[in-house]
């Protein structure tokens, strides 16, 4: 009597297991190959998937999903993924912080946000290769960094700050700077109510509205990026940032906000606009821009 070998097959979630890797990273690779593909919220298998040893099967409960012969864990797309990453946990012990802040240092720079429970990589995580994997048992989800972390300037500036270590700006002015030398033309000598010193009345009218609306904040905060950028008004709530366009006459200031603007694009930033003709109202308008973010004003 022959015996046969019965081909194993693994649904995508269990490949990823198999593979000690998130299921939305295999998903992504499996569709940048053109394995599967995204029809009305359901995921597709290619020709090029069968090819590759995917089939279709169904279960009782769950309905029709994608499954793939064992021996694809060996295939090279994902031996190149397998850089070794880095836990909140290791993060802390290179930067000599305590292993419960390291995660909340993450989300003040906006690379991870809180869930329910555990941790979200965000589009600016992504960016700087941030991975979004959960635990097997729980589901809790948690956010893995390549090595590059260790390096990102940001994040080394932020530690440095919260360590109270003196850190050298660089020589080289920043863009803003050389273009228009705003900062030495307009002196941050007006002082707000809660003793910040800013550029402009408008400035200190709404550094006053967020004291007085008890709504934590920081002034002319860079931008947690590589590119040398500062926001007027940051809320750490929300991760909201707040930009006063006051010279928009000038031809070289709009350009410099257009700019600007690109970069709050580019990395998916939550942005408050405010215009001159909104200074004096703020009581109306900067609560209902603040709800948006989910942020109550009284």
């Amino acid at each position: 009597m022959a015996i046969t070998n019965k081909t194993k097959y693994l649904s995508t979630t269990a490949l990823s297991k198999e593979l000690k890797m998130g299921v939305k990273d295999v998903f992504q690779i499996l569709l940048d190959n053109n394995y599967i593909e995204r029809i009305n919220d359901n995921w597709i298998l290619t020709e090029r998937g069968k090819q590759l040893g995917g089939i279709t099967k169904k279960h009782p409960r769950i309905g029709e999903y994608i499954a793939w012969n064992e021996e694809i864990k060996t295939d090279n797309m994902f031996q190149s993924s397998s850089e070794p990453l880095l836990n909140a946990t290791a993060l802390s012990t290179h930067f000599g912080v305590s292993k419960f802040k390291m995660n909340p240092i993450l989300s003040e720079l906006g690379f991870v946000q809180k869930s329910v429970k555990g941790w979200v990589v965000t589009k600016l995580g992504l960016s700087i290769g941030g991975k979004q994997l959960e635990y097997d048992k729980t589901g809790v989800p948690y956010v893995n960094w390549p090595k590059s972390i260790l390096q990102n300037k940001r994040l080394v500036e932020t530690i440095n700050e919260l360590q109270g270590t003196e850190t050298t700006e660089p020589s080289t002015a920043s863009e803003e700077s050389k273009s228009l030398g705003f900062r030495e033309k307009f002196i941050a000598n007006h002082r707000s109510a809660d003793g910040h010193y800013v550029r402009s009345r408008a400035e200190m009218l709404i550094d006053n509205w967020l004291y007085m609306s008890e709504i934590a904040h920081a002034y002319e905060r860079k931008l947690p990026i590589e590119e040398d950028v500062y926001t007027d008004f940051y809320l750490p709530v929300g991760k909201v940032y707040i930009e006063y366009w006051g010279l928009e006459s000038d031809p070289k200031y709009a350009e410099r906000k257009q700019k600007k603007l690109e970069i709050y694009q580019k990395y998916g930033f939550n942005l408050i606009e405010l215009q001159d003709a909104d200074i004096q109202n703020l009581d109306d308008i900067l609560p209902k821009k603040l709800l948006k973010f989910g942020i109550q004003a009284y």
